[in-house]
């Protein structure tokens, strides 16, 4: 290669704008498809936010009945162990009475009596100190036995109690960890809706269809109503209303306006009712999502739900096979 061709090539090379070599892996992620994802992750970390501080309650229960059992075992103990002073006191009674003649038998009864009559008197005697002597024998050793259950049951409930304050301190920092977990990924997630496009953020906040919609009737149609009232409001992760809602926080108000209590979150309402397949589906079922279990929508009818979705999106109707894989589908009624 001659000097004036290198020369020429070298100045071009100057010339042209540097670019720098970006590997297909360091291209950033769609930005919707970024935001579904954290999205997801933040409605998994708020249902495990919401069942611990379900087994925080739980626990904490736990902790008050066996605090109260400790409270009352201890009442018991304290007199049973009066009780067994008393007896105590008058079998010692009876005992020394015995010692200073008081005991007899037949023979000596016989042989110290006046008269026929003072025999008798002397037999009866024997008689009312040896029911007295059992009497009170049996009422010390009940209360003995009494005092030495309920020191068992106190000591049992000590123990329980102290077992269950460890694990309630223990939920209690994993509640918080999880927390804040959960505040850090909602940070993310608002912070990648800021990044995406005006036509997908519309998209997203679009309420559907808010037109009447036909409901069955009873407790399922009742319920159904409530649901479908809130179309529009916002979600929340954490919220049960009246203006914002997390999924499971609109379907378990949702069924409360029909007088019917369900647990707090998805993975509780899971286990409610009774099981129904993809195509028993009617207007008021329980449909859960994902194999965690960490989403809830509520029937429509068999092909439409109504769900608070996630952060970003008003409470609305979506297909009910596009809002994700279905893991299981519960019938609160019928």
């Amino acid at each position: 290669m001659s000097r004036k061709f290198t020369r020429g090539f070298l100045v071009l090379a100057l010339l042209l704008p540097i670019t720098p070599a970006v590997s297909l892996a360091a291209q950033p992620a769609d930005p919707a498809r970024a935001y579904a994802d954290l999205t997801a992750q933040a409605t998994k970390l708020n249902e495990e936010v919401l069942r611990a501080q379900e087994d925080l309650v739980q626990r904490k229960a736990e902790l008050d009945r066996a605090t109260a059992t400790v409270v009352a075992a201890q009442q018991i103990e304290r007199q049973a162990k009066r009780d067994e002073d008393d007896f105590r006191q008058q079998v010692d009674l009876i005992t020394q009475a015995s010692f200073e003649g008081a005991r007899f038998n037949q023979l000596s009864a016989l042989l110290v009596a006046d008269s026929q009559q003072d025999f008798l008197n002397r037999l009866e005697m024997m008689r009312i100190l040896a029911t007295d002597r059992a009497e009170s024998l049996a009422r010390l050793s009940g209360a003995v036995e009494k005092a030495r259950q309920a020191h068992h049951v106190a000591e049992t409930a000590r123990t329980r109690a102290a077992e269950t304050t460890a694990a309630a301190e223990k939920l209690k920092a994993d509640l918080d960890g999880r927390n804040q977990a959960l505040q850090a990924q909602i940070g993310e997630v608002r912070s990648a809706l800021t990044r995406l496009p005006a036509p997908v953020v519309r998209q997203l906040r679009d309420p559907g269809d808010r037109s009447a919609v036909s409901v069955p009737g009873g407790t399922a149609g009742l319920a159904l109503t409530f649901a479908l009232a809130q179309r529009g409001d916002d979600y929340r992760y954490g919220s049960t209303g009246p203006d914002q809602w997390d999924c499971a926080g609109l379907t378990m108000k949702a069924y409360a306006a029909a007088r019917v209590s369900i647990p707090r979150t998805s993975g509780g309402q899971a286990g409610v009712g009774r099981a129904v397949s993809r195509s028993e589906v009617r207007g008021g079922d329980l449909i859960i999502y994902y194999s965690s279990r960490s989403h809830v929508a509520m029937a429509v009818d068999n092909t439409r739900a109504v769900h608070a979705s996630t952060e970003g999106q008003p409470v609305k109707i979506a297909p009910i096979d596009a809002i994700g894989p279905i893991a299981v589908i519960r019938r609160i009624e019928g």
